[in-house]
């Protein structure tokens, strides 16, 4: 199958083109980038494809079949949507879009077209998620009423000034950059319960003043002082589903020098921690004694998972729970923080 990778950036190079490299039945046409360089070094690093720079030309190619959109998120839409017209398949990197009305909008060009849309929520295919979501559906955790989600770092807003703090871009700072991964895994294993009410805020402290912000890590840097910053470096929130209760707390920046980095699901006969990306521990009790599990299952890469899947349901027609239908749902969760945040009061979702 022919495909085309369209953004030739970190999470391209590190994830989605080695997956397509390592799967017998993928074959890369096209390298597609707005810098030149990028593109042209994709196809001399990996020895095969065409360098393009601009999208339309891989729509105007009958032979290509999927497409991974791996650029900003403020074109995650459009370009997707264009793609669907045009014939193709296509795998979007999270989140599906920069606003949920967008989300929206490329929802409507699958239902419209039939082709396949899958977002990049990439934990849907991870080995210890899937176990904690059949133990879920299992029952052995209980009712699960409460969920707990930490995604706190320690000053480590990612490239101060460029496109990932740049509002207009990326249409969020910490929640729709890390939160969106997070809450993605507490609604695929709780069964995409339905939201009701959601009230959150933002805060845009740490990093708004570039040039004074001291920092350990930034991994999309260097800053960049002439660029903006107008985006939350941390959230806080509440969602009341018709399942459990989700709470939540993350930061790109915090003067608390941890990074905690997990989900806490709790239900009324046991509650389970996952470390986000590791393992978990199920802590319970039996006959009167309590108990502390910690399950071990071989390592998996996710990502080639994600994309074996998206490659395979092309040719079998089955619905991955990637798909757009889904991924809205986490849209218009992050949609609402933010507009409770703005309103600074509880909003309820119809």
């Amino acid at each position: 199958m022919k495909v085309a990778v369209i953004g030739c950036g970190t999470i391209a190079n590190a994830q989605h083109i080695p997956a397509y490299m390592n799967n017998p039945d993928a074959e890369i046409a096209y390298f597609c980038d707005i810098i030149e360089e990028r593109a042209q070094k994709a196809v001399e690093k990996y020895g095969c494809g065409k360098a393009v720079t601009d999208y339309h030309d891989i729509l105007a190619d009958p032979e290509v079949e999927a497409v991974s959109v791996c650029t900003p998120n403020n074109v995650h839409a459009s370009i997707s949507i264009d793609c669907l017209h045009a014939g193709k398949n296509v795998l979007c990197e999270k989140p599906a879009a920069r606003i949920y009305s967008e989300a929206l909008e490329m929802q409507k060009a699958q239902h419209e077209t039939g082709k396949v849309l899958n977002i990049g929520v990439v934990n849907r295919f991870n080995r210890n998620v899937n176990l904690i979501k059949q133990m879920i559906d299992n029952g052995d955790l209980g009712e699960v009423f409460h969920v707990y989600v930490s995604f706190r770092s320690h000053r480590s807003i990612p490239g101060l000034g460029g496109p990932f703090t740049d509002k207009s871009v990326a249409g969020g700072g910490a929640l729709i950059d890390w939160g969106v991964h997070f809450l993605d895994i507490v609604m695929y294993c709780c069964g995409d319960p339905v939201p009701r009410t959601i009230t959150g805020e933002t805060f845009c402290r740490l990093g708004k003043d570039m040039e004074k912000y001291a920092y350990l890590d930034m991994w999309a840097g260097p800053p960049k002082y002439d660029g903006v910053y107008t985006v939350e470096d941390s959230v806080t929130g509440i969602i009341r589903t018709d399942g459990p209760v989700i709470t939540l707390q993350g930061a790109w920046a915090q003067n608390i020098g941890e990074n905690e980095m997990y989900i806490d699901f709790m239900g009324d006969k046991a509650g389970i921690r996952l470390q986000y990306g590791g393992d978990f521990k199920v802590y319970g009790s039996k006959d009167g004694i309590l108990t502390e599990l910690s399950p071990k299952a071989p390592a998996c890469n996710m990502f080639q998972n994600e994309i074996d899947s998206f490659l395979r349901c092309i040719k079998t027609g089955e619905k991955l729970p990637s798909h757009i239908d889904t991924a809205v749902i986490t849209s218009r969760i992050l949609q609402t923080i933010y507009d409770s945040a703005e309103a600074h009061r509880e909003l309820t979702l119809d």
